[in-house]
């Protein structure tokens, strides 16, 4: 794929750029409470400024039902990116309707606009061919010249994402070649020891990476509310635990295959448990237990790893040379419940490895436990595009810019 280089050798100066960036921020009572994804783009953005280009930035937010919802507006999205660029950036309150073209139009080069949500038009998610080709005809005749930069969603076949690369001139941002050299280094290139951490609530969401992976890691060490199905395919109690049985086969499959190929499947030895879900808002103590894995008390629900595990998991990736970890060890959000989390954060650190933090709630994690994310060999922006690259599925999105 030609990158954004290649793109400013040729010459950008008064074009149109539309740039397909993933400024899907997590929002609270209107406000973003994480910027990660805004600062990510902005690499790419800043460069085409300073080449003169007219800059267009398209995104999605949320799930809006494909109609206009204020709910999940970009308009604090694109406040946030002109406080970051230091420049006032224009706001169009449609996708590709008049407020877009008058946006558009009233660009002088080097300077941006970003244009309402595009998940607010039912063509962006469409599965019918005709009905998304049809929009992105409409964002087509927006610009000349279309750079890829939003990760988080190159594995969705959207129209912003898959039929508007093929309707005009197109390049890979900044970010995206960043995050392909990155995952090559995770599939194609690997430094050994390679560990994988896996958290997260649903078990469900990894199996197709827990597969691939078991072909090339070397050890793969399991948190979040999806270890309470391997501590169940072990026979084990969960109490209340968060708990897929109908996964329960698949993962002593793997917990089989794992040990025949001799990759080292790590489960926690304790937990930390409390009699119901915290309250995230007002974070009040919990009074929250810790007990042995194998002995998780009826009615008591896991929430973290224990600290004998935090310790075990720091030792089984302080060899490492290569560290890729998707998903928190628990309810991070909580005082009580961020532990495991906060270990496996500065494990990482600590390490020597290759690390890489992938994943929206991995990276957040690092940001709101208070670790410095340039101190990690790369934190993701595509949490589920990360996951689908692993398990080694074409991702839309990359292909639509491959020439």
């Amino acid at each position: 794929m030609k990158t954004i280089d290649e793109l400013l050798a040729e010459g950008v100066s008064g074009k149109r750029v539309i740039v397909r960036a993933d400024l899907n921020v997590p929002l609270a009572d209107g406000q973003i409470t994480d910027d990660g994804r805004i600062r990510a783009v902005l690499p790419t953005v800043e460069a085409l400024t300073g080449a003169g280009a007219k800059v267009i930035v398209a995104s999605h937010l949320g799930r809006p039902k494909g109609a206009p919802d204020p709910a999940f507006s970009l308009l604090p999205a694109a406040e946030r990116l002109g406080e970051l660029l230091g420049k006032p950036v224009a706001f169009a309150q449609d996708t590709v309707g008049p407020a877009a073209h008058a946006a558009v139009d009233g660009l002088e080069p080097g300077q941006v606009a970003v244009i309402e949500n595009l998940r607010f038009n039912p063509g962006e998610t469409s599965k019918d061919d005709a009905e998304r080709a049809a929009f992105a005809d409409e964002l087509a005749a927006l610009a000349d010249v279309y750079v890829g930069d939003g990760f988080g969603a190159v594995h969705r076949k959207h129209a912003s994402v898959y039929d508007l690369p093929a309707r005009l001139p197109h390049y890979a941002g900044y970010l995206i070649a960043t995050e392909v050299g990155v995952l090559q280094k995770l599939t194609e290139e690997v430094q050994r020891p390679y560990a994988v951490v896996l958290g997260g609530a649903k078990v469900s969401d990894k199996l197709g990476v827990i597969d691939n992976l078991l072909e090339k890691a070397d050890r793969i060490l399991i948190g979040g509310g999806m270890v309470f199905t391997f501590l169940k395919a072990k026979g084990y109690e969960v109490g209340a635990s968060m708990l897929q049985e109908d996964q329960i086969p698949v993962v002593q499959e793997y917990l089989k295959r794992a040990e025949e190929k001799g990759v080292e499947f790590v489960l926690p030895v304790d937990v930390v448990v409390s009699g119901g879900f915290p309250d995230l808002k007002a974070k009040e103590p919990t009074h929250p237990d810790t007990v042995p894995a194998d002995a998780i008390p009826a009615g008591q629900m896991g929430l973290d790893i224990g600290p004998a595990t935090a310790e075990l998991y720091a030792a089984k990736l302080a060899d490492a040379r290569t560290i890729f970890w998707n998903g928190p060890m628990g309810v991070f959000e909580h005082p009580d419940y961020a532990g495991g989390t906060r270990a496996v954060a500065q494990a990482l650190l600590d390490s020597p490895a290759f690390t890489v933090v992938g994943g929206g709630d991995s990276a957040a994690a690092v940001r709101l436990l208070g670790f410095d994310e340039n101190a990690y060999g790369h934190i993701s922006t595509g949490g589920g595009a990360s996951l689908e690259y692993l398990e080694g599925k074409t991702l839309p999105g990359l292909a639509a810019l491959e020439d």
